[in-house]
């Protein structure tokens, strides 16, 4: 395990020696909730287009109504919330690049639900950056993710700014400040928890405070 004090620029181009490599390859950034994942991996397909394609964890959340009958709806988020072995068919298909065309799921957050076939990977692609959660937990089905990567990052932004984003974040989606609060510092947290004790499985700590995609694609650290 590196850890990573550089530039956004220098992710971008550690991506595109990935993308270069030959083949198919696979590059997952994970982190606790807030940590700027989403972000990251837009920033670099932008950047890298039309080498790169994203295909999010998120996609793999179990519908509303499904929750609700398993009793977990409260729980939005945790581990046991999402198609865990629907996500390692996908990223074993993807992996492979056998395939013309494959379609990828994405997690629609004004609707706060998962949408299937909305993300289309073409063959020639060469890079599939994949982000979210839970990549690198080493529990059955979650631990198979990390043995179909090629690269690992974990970002670990200071905590206090990751927590005020995400509370900023789940007030932007719709809940009050009292709920984003406590969902922030709870539910969220006990994920973030579990997420930590997996970062020494990552290939690079990454230790920007943020990244975002500019006019020209490029990612910029903000402040």
């Amino acid at each position: 395990m590196n850890e990573f004090d550089g530039t956004p620029a220098e992710l971008v181009e550690r991506a595109r020696r990935l993308a270069s490599q030959g083949g198919r390859r696979i590059l997952g950034i994970t982190g606790a909730p807030g940590s700027g994942k989403s972000s990251l991996a837009a920033a670099l397909v932008a950047a890298l287009a039309p080498a790169a394609v994203l295909v999010p964890m998120d996609g793999f959340h179990l519908a509303n109504r499904e929750l609700e009958r398993l009793g977990r709806r409260d729980r939005k988020g945790a581990a046991d919330t999402f198609d865990a072995a629907g996500y390692v068919a996908l990223l074993r298909r993807l992996r492979d690049g056998g395939e013309e065309l494959v379609y990828a799921p994405e997690f629609r957050r004004e609707i706060e639900e998962p949408i299937a076939c909305a993300i289309p990977v073409l063959r020639e692609t060469p890079l599939v950056v994949t982000e979210g959660n839970y990549l690198l937990v080493d529990r059955r089905p979650w631990r198979s993710v990390a043995e179909l990567l090629d690269e690992a990052w974990y970002l670990e932004p200071p905590e206090q700014l990751r927590l005020q984003r995400l509370v900023a974040r789940h007030i932007a989606f719709g809940k009050d400040p009292a709920a984003a609060y406590a969902w922030s510092h709870g539910t969220d947290q006990r994920n973030a928890e579990l997420i930590a004790a997996t970062r020494r499985h990552a290939d690079l700590v990454v230790r920007l405070a943020d990244v975002a995609p500019t006019r020209d694609g490029a990612p910029v650290e903000r402040r």
